[in-house]
């Protein structure tokens, strides 16, 4: 596609990209969890106690170690990046960029690159690490309730930006553009 072709793409049209994109990661985070459940799933030695006042009957509740936790959490984590950082770098499309004809390119017009896309990917995680980092701080006064507002900032961070760019393509220094139909898509 030439740069001086590429046109920035609408905000509804990258948000709803957004959304498709989420549905699919979703599948494949919930994939990479069933592969992962004969590593964490917990011993009988991680027993807890049935809930007090629960119905006789009632099994137990098995507590997933704190180790298990962190496998699935850094396993998840990585499973998503590589699928954003390849969909994102060398000219390639995923499934809703092409659905919705969205290119990511850099501000030059050029392919994004593998280190552009894992910049993006990490930039991505800003919204929710200001939301956990709000949970915590708004959790001792009751208000913790108030932090999943945070976990929108990549996008609302467009409704202030000059070129109404997400705050992840602000930092990687890439943009979303409407994709020709000979670009691959």
């Amino acid at each position: 596609m030439d740069a001086a072709a590429a046109r920035p793409a609408g905000l509804a049209r990258r948000l709803g990209a957004s959304g498709y994109e989420g549905l699919l990661l979703a599948g494949l985070l919930i994939a990479v969890g069933f592969v992962l459940l004969p590593v964490v799933t917990p011993v009988p030695n991680h027993v807890v106690a049935p809930m007090p006042g629960g119905a006789a009957g009632t099994p137990p509740l098995y507590a997933i170690s704190p180790a298990a936790r962190r496998l699935s959490a850094v396993a998840l984590f990585a499973a998503a990046g590589l699928y954003c950082t390849w969909f994102w770098s060398g000219g390639r499309r995923s499934l809703p960029m092409k659905t919705w004809r969205l290119a990511l390119r850099t501000v030059s017009g050029r392919p994004v690159g593998l280190p552009s896309a894992m910049v993006r990917y990490l930039a991505c995680w800003v919204g929710p690490a200001l939301a956990i980092a709000g949970y915590q701080a708004l959790q001792p006064l009751g208000e913790a309730r108030w932090a999943s507002l945070l976990l929108g900032a990549n996008y609302v961070w467009s409704l202030i930006d000059r070129d109404r760019q997400f705050l992840q393509d602000r930092i990687a220094r890439t943009r979303l553009v409407l994709a020709g139909h000979a670009a691959g898509g």
